[in-house]
């Protein structure tokens, strides 16, 4: 099976490439994260996960956009519902490139979070896999959420320490 993997960040990929590499499947990464910020934070996560995935042999897909600006569009007033939005806002747009790409599935290191909502990670996906003709591959990957963060701090990758929207910055 060929899946393209949405990345949010180096560490949380970790678990979910080993995951779906041991399942033996075609793993293309795909980092497209609006939310984040400030920019230099967008960068270094980017950068971070560039580094991990070169190490491991896999392709990543790097939108060269920011639509930072769209992102803010979609929460404003909309703090309460801001996770929904920015998940949707994502995984549309894996969804779209997995369809551009000749993808038969999709998921997100989304689900390596035990901090994140699965269910709601899981509605969006299958949602946006239907109107694209895919597979959202939904795996509990928070079991290895740990195991990933361990192995990230002892290979010295950046790891951020807020989910990366504005308000995730403030709440921490």
């Amino acid at each position: 099976m060929k899946i393209l993997l949405h990345t949010c960040c180096g560490p949380c990929s970790i678990y979910p490439i080993d995951y779906l590499k041991e399942k033996g499947m075609e793993i293309q990464g795909y980092y497209f994260n609006p939310n984040i910020h400030p920019y230099t934070e967008y960068i270094r996560r980017r950068d971070t996960l560039l580094e991990y995935a070169a190490s491991m042999g896999i392709p990543i897909i790097c939108e060269k956009h920011y639509p930072m600006e769209d992102f803010i569009r979609k929460v404003v007033n909309r703090e309460n519902e801001r996770c929904r939005e920015c998940y949707a806002m994502r995984l549309e747009e894996t969804a779209r490139a997995a369809q551009k790409g000749g993808f038969d599935s999709f998921t997100t290191t989304l689900l390596v979070s035990p901090y994140q909502d699965h269910e709601m990670i899981k509605e969006i996906g299958e949602r946006f896999a239907e109107k694209n003709g895919l597979t959202f591959v939904y795996r509990d990957f928070s079991k290895g959420f740990r195991e990933g963060q361990k192995q990230a701090r002892e290979m010295g990758l950046y790891r951020q320490k807020y989910c990366g929207c504005i308000k995730s910055l403030y709440e921490k």
